[in-house]
């Protein structure tokens, strides 16, 4: 009995590692204060004070009122040494009718990108600050909780950030090509 008693003590440690991942603990990401201005593509907190965070169930049920989609995600970069006689013409992925402004979740905007980053937000919410904006990129990527937070702190209040991005999408519908959209300043720098 007292063997048995011990391979059931071992038995359920087991079964308590493998549902907590191996015994590896995840610590929870903080919200810092500000913007985050570390690595870019790293582990994110679960909230954002002031936004509504989204899954794919609450960005499907959402779509319905027709929220403002921003996709922060980055541009890609030519790579070194590629040949300045060669075409390069880099594509971007991402949801249906999204308005594409790569690199507005950096934590440092020039003013003038700044500047820009509000009034397209401005225009393409006719000024109602009250619309659902959903800002997104990739899973793991603070550009879009940076987004989120700049917008909240401006008074925007229907923000959603939706961190699994352009990724968890695709699992379950069509993504389109996208250009960065030409009132923003990094597309007029290509």
């Amino acid at each position: 009995m007292r063997g048995s008693s011990r391979f059931f003590l071992l038995l359920a440690v087991a079964v308590a590692l493998a549902a907590s991942g191996g015994g590896r603990m995840s610590a929870e990401v903080m919200e810092p204060e500000g913007l985050w201005s570390g690595p870019m593509r790293s582990e994110t907190p679960s909230t954002l004070q002031g936004a509504v965070v989204i899954d794919m169930a609450g960005l499907e049920a959402l779509l319905p009122r027709d929220p403002l989609l921003v996709d922060v995600g980055p541009a890609d970069k030519k790579p070194e040494g590629f040949s300045e006689d060669r075409l390069w013409l880099p594509t971007h992925r991402s949801i249906p009718k999204a308005v594409w402004l790569p690199g507005a979740g950096a934590a440092t905007l020039e003013a003038a990108q700044e500047e820009a980053f509000f009034r397209r937000v401005e225009e393409l919410t006719q000024g109602d600050h009250t619309r659902p904006i959903v800002v997104f990129c990739q899973p793991r990527c603070w550009g879009s909780w940076n987004a989120g937070k700049r917008l909240v702190t401006n008074g925007y209040t229907g923000v959603h950030w939706f961190p699994g991005g352009v990724d968890s999408w695709q699992e379950k519908h069509e993504t389109v090509v996208v250009d960065a959209d030409e009132e923003w300043p990094v597309a007029s720098a290509k």
